[in-house]
């Protein structure tokens, strides 16, 4: 498995002290979403950030038009890699999918937090360097959608509870709004890492996104990690957003 020097612990309870440590600088801290629908754009987005942004995520749309094959090569060039997968299946399936995934050279893995499906993945992965996350509920649901869901929590009370299955169940952190996060990081401490999507600087388009915050906002409530991916991918200077974004996370 091709080893880059990752700022993330195993995910496994031992470890967990190194991921703060670790996440020392802004840049560390910024993971910029390749949501695009081609490898070549991702490729050239990759070449204009260069330097700025050293941590990507790759999701469903990207990882079907040949992403995978690409985190790989990321990866083993040293590249940090957050495959977004939100893995939700029988134990056996998502135990499969995990140790494939970790011997990718992955450095962060989604999965929903789901207490069952948690576990296998944890057993999955202990021993590698891929650091599982636990989805609470998506940045795009409101209250509405979580019932129309059919859950009895609103989505705080679920973030909470979700947090605390993560929690015990041995993973490595926690995705959720920036808008939880600090209740979040009273919930499963220092260590663990707290992720977090939805993240708009002040005048960009949330887009379908409904609770959000900006990047200052986010550091200064516990996040660990922002996740951004259109108001950087989408801009026409990609580099300096980037880095304008980077410049407010460190004023915070």
């Amino acid at each position: 498995m091709p080893h880059a020097d990752r700022n993330l612990a195993p995910a496994v309870h031992a470890d967990r002290g190194l991921i703060q440590e670790r996440a020392s600088t802004m840049q560390d801290r910024l993971i910029v979403g390749l949501d695009v629908p081609t490898l070549k754009e991702a490729e050239k987005a990759v070449r204009e950030l260069d330097g700025v942004v050293s941590f990507y995520k790759i999701g469903y749309q990207l990882a079907f038009a040949g992403g995978l094959d690409f985190a790989r090569e990321l990866a083993s060039g040293g590249t940090r890699i957050f495959l977004d997968m939100k893995l939700l299946d029988i134990d056996n399936t998502v135990a499969k999918g995990v140790e494939a995934i970790a011997r990718m050279g992955m450095t962060m893995l989604t999965l929903h937090a789901y207490p069952k499906t948690m576990k296998a993945a944890v057993e999955a992965a202990r021993g590698s360097d891929l650091c599982l996350l636990g989805v609470t509920v998506l940045t795009s649901m409101d209250e509405q959608d979580v019932i129309d869901a059919g859950y009895e929590y609103d989505p705080h009370t679920l973030v909470l509870r979700r947090s605390e299955q993560a929690l015990h169940a041995g993973m490595g952190g926690i995705v959720c709004s920036a808008e939880e996060a600090e209740a979040v990081r009273r919930i499963v401490g220092p260590n663990l890492a707290v992720v977090t999507p939805g993240i708009r600087p002040k005048g960009s388009d949330h887009g379908d996104q409904k609770r959000v915050v900006t990047p200052a906002q986010a550091i200064r409530n516990g996040s660990s990690h922002l996740v951004v991916g259109r108001p950087i991918v989408g801009a026409a200077d990609r580099r300096a957003v980037a880095e304008a974004i980077l410049d407010e996370m460190r004023s915070a």
